[in-house]
């Protein structure tokens, strides 16, 4: 059958040539060291700039194109404009040569280049050992389960390469190259595990480089427009996981509180910087029963913690300093650029703040000047209507019940006046629109009021027992202050849609489509099941290989008995134990184990099972003598296939002259094919 891609000239001349003639062992080596090579840039591809990308698949796709066609290198004055343009290209993208992603960047343009400079058997070590450190640097942007299991096959496949390269006789099979280079890999494994719970652990990252740290980072900010927490809500990435100490709230009660926006420009509400962590009795109290919770925050480039609403104190975490400030914000004195795990006791019965003065709430009282007349009016009209604040609170919600608003994730563009436009227009929003309008109302009333950004909900891993709070579950919800009571949350976005305050997202947006199909995939038991299975072995997995940190050790070499270690012990340590486990796998390997050639491995295997049917060759005979031997207890069938192998095994192995490479393999798949024979004939 003929491909479409056949009709092509140069592929069809190029399918017909590697149809009728095959490929040479130098080709061959040099296509599986492609194959590895892509191998290793594939995670890469995603995170370099896209003109990187495509240059790399070119230049690898010219590679593979010479090889097959035999045609020569490109000489150096093609090879130097190319690898000057590109590197003009990197400083065009980066404004810089320095930099751990620019380092990835030109690493990558430096393989593809050097693919096309390899003459000697040195250039491909330099090869081999410049996609040894792409691997490392893969880690850079991802350090899952899969990433790792990825980095191991191409490890092995790497390996295979090398190892292609280095027969200067026979061949092994391709599976037979792959199969060693694992065992290769496999004797590694024992030395890996060492020096994982032994190597001397450092605080911090083992590579960082000015402003890579945080890149690609998904969270809330400290602003808050519209639009914002509805992108963030598409993403099912995990904020955090949660574990209780007791049962679990009721749903409604998992308000996780973040960050507090006061400042108000017409659009754009914004966090005000309060005092570092105090003590207030006279500000804040508590009452009730405490819940505590384990939480294991995910990185996200930004400086908030969070807790269910409210947190009593400010958490002890070894590796930054944490502060609980007068809003109530949890947030440390460092960007939260690695998993952190942290415990915090939270009260959902307390007072905050319900003594002050009015003067000093006049931050929540300003709306800018000229922005959203409409609203301002509106709510100063509905104000005049009721005496008490309970009274012009509940007048707002009933206003978001009773009319046509829309709870969406995809509000319409509003214009200069967001509030104007989303109340007495387009009527549809987000959870950061009705909290939005709800404060300006608020604060046109005179009843202080202001935005809180968290965290919503969380579903329940029935696996290993934690919560787990995502991106999706982002929300945001308002706090007004009201006299005696101090302030109390209100969430204008349960007046809209209630369901969100006891359903996560996706039960209260409609499914059509693709969306539809996939919320229900996702509401199949067996495949919810799976992915909480996954989500277990991914929480266990950071917590026991990525979260393995220097405290962590030490707690490790104390429950080995070394209470009082420091770290030359632990470097001692560390190299007695790897020289110990080096001579327990080099000392088998040294052994001296007689090599077989293909054929004779094929014989070895045939007399091993004659022997196990009970006709055991002796060592003093040949192939011919225990032929004759073997002829009375066996039929015609079983003789004829027997004598059939032996014939070609001995003029293959005593005639004359010596096979040639290509027919050693030949007669190496016609033992195979005589051995199959023979086996049929039992």
């Amino acid at each position: 059958m003929t491909s479409r891609a056949a009709t092509n000239p140069l592929i069809k001349s190029l399918h017909r040539s590697w149809k009728n003639t095959p490929l040479s062992r130098d080709k061959a080596d040099t296509l599986l060291l492609l194959f590895a090579c892509i191998f290793v840039l594939g995670p890469h591809f995603f995170e370099m700039a896209w003109w990187v990308s495509v240059g790399t698949i070119g230049l690898m796709g010219w590679r593979a194109w010479i090889t097959t066609t035999g045609r020569r290198l490109p000489p150096n004055w093609v090879l130097v404009p190319i690898a000057s343009i590109m590197m003009a290209g990197v400083y065009a993208s980066f404004h810089t040569l320095f930099g751990r992603d620019v380092g990835i960047t030109m690493l990558a343009l430096l393989l593809s280049c050097k693919l096309l400079e390899m003459h000697a058997k040195r250039d491909l070590y330099v090869v081999i050992f410049l996609n040894f450190f792409l691997l490392l640097s893969s880690f850079f942007y991802s350090q899952t389960i899969v990433s790792a299991l990825l980095t191991m096959c191409a490890v092995v496949l790497l390996l295979t390469a090398q190892i292609s390269f280095q027969y200067t006789g026979t061949i092994p099979s391709l599976w037979q190259r792959a199969k060693l280079a694992a065992s290769m890999f496999g004797l590694a494994i024992p030395l890996t595990i060492v020096c994982f719970f032994l190597f001397p652990r450092i605080q911090g990252p083992l590579w960082s480089l000015p402003g890579d740290a945080n890149k690609a980072k998904s969270g809330l900010s400290d602003t808050m427009a519209p639009g914002n927490i509805s992108q963030l809500a598409l993403s099912n990435d995990i904020a955090f996981r949660v574990k209780f100490a007791k049962e679990a709230p009721r749903r409604d009660q998992l308000y996780w509180r973040g960050i507090v926006l006061s400042q108000f420009d017409g659009r754009t509400w914004s966090h005000e910087e309060a005092p570092n962590s105090v003590h207030f009795p006279r500000l804040f109290s508590v009452s009730g029963d405490a819940i505590e919770q384990q939480i294991i925050l995910e990185p996200n480039g930004q400086r908030w913690l969070f807790a269910l609403d409210i947190p009593n104190q400010a958490p002890e975490i070894e590796t930054m300093n944490t502060r609980l400030n007068t809003q109530l914000e949890l947030y440390s004195s460092s960007l939260i650029s690695a998993r952190i795990r942290y415990n915090v006791s939270s009260f959902p019965t307390y007072a905050l703040e319900p003594n002050l003065a009015r003067r000093e709430l006049r931050a929540e009282l300003e709306l800018p000047d000229n922005f959203n007349p409409r609203a301002v009016d509106y709510a100063r009209q509905l104000g005049a209507k009721f005496a008490n604040e309970d009274q012009k609170i509940a007048s707002v919600l009933n206003w978001f019940r009773q009319e046509k608003f829309i709870y969406t994730l995809e509000p319409p563009l509003l214009g200069v006046n967001t509030v104007d436009d989303f109340l007495f227009s387009t009527r549809a929003g987000f959870c950061e629109h009705y909290a939005s309008a709800f404060v300006v109302l608020m604060r046109a009333m005179n009843i202080p009021a202001r935005v809180v950004t968290g965290y919503l909900g969380g579903i329940s891993n029935s696996v290993d027992g934690f919560f787990e709070v995502r991106q999706s579950d982002a929300h945001a919800w308002a706090e007004v202050w009201l006299e005696g009571r101090g302030w109390v949350r209100v969430d204008p976005t349960a007046a809209v849609a209630p369901e969100r305050v006891f359903k996560d997202l996706s039960s209260t947006q409609p499914k059509t489509g693709l969306a539809g199909f996939t919320a229900a995939l996702g509401n199949n038991s067996f495949l919810r099941h799976l992915r909480m299975q996954w989500d277990a072995i991914n929480n266990s997995w950071n917590l026991w290989v990525l979260n393995y940190d220097q405290g962590r050790q030490l707690n490790f070499l104390r429950k080995l008995g070394f209470p009082e270690i420091d770290w030359p012990q632990v470097t001692a340590l560390f190299f007695a134990i790897i020289a110990l486990v080096t001579a327990v796998i080099a000392l088998p390997l040294l052994r001296d184990k007689k090599s077989l050639a293909p054929i004779d491995k094929a014989y070895a295997k045939l007399c091993a099972k004659l022997a196990q049917k009970g006709y055991k060759k002796f060592a003093f005979e040949g192939p011919s003598a225990y032929q004759e031997r073997l002829k009375p207890h066996l039929n015609a069938q079983q003789f004829a296939a027997l004598q059939a192998f032996l014939n070609l095994y001995s003029a293959a192995k005593y005639g004359k002259p010596k096979l040639t490479e290509t027919s050693m393999l030949h007669i190496v798949r016609q033992l195979k094919q005589s051995y199959a024979t023979f086996l049929a004939s039992f």
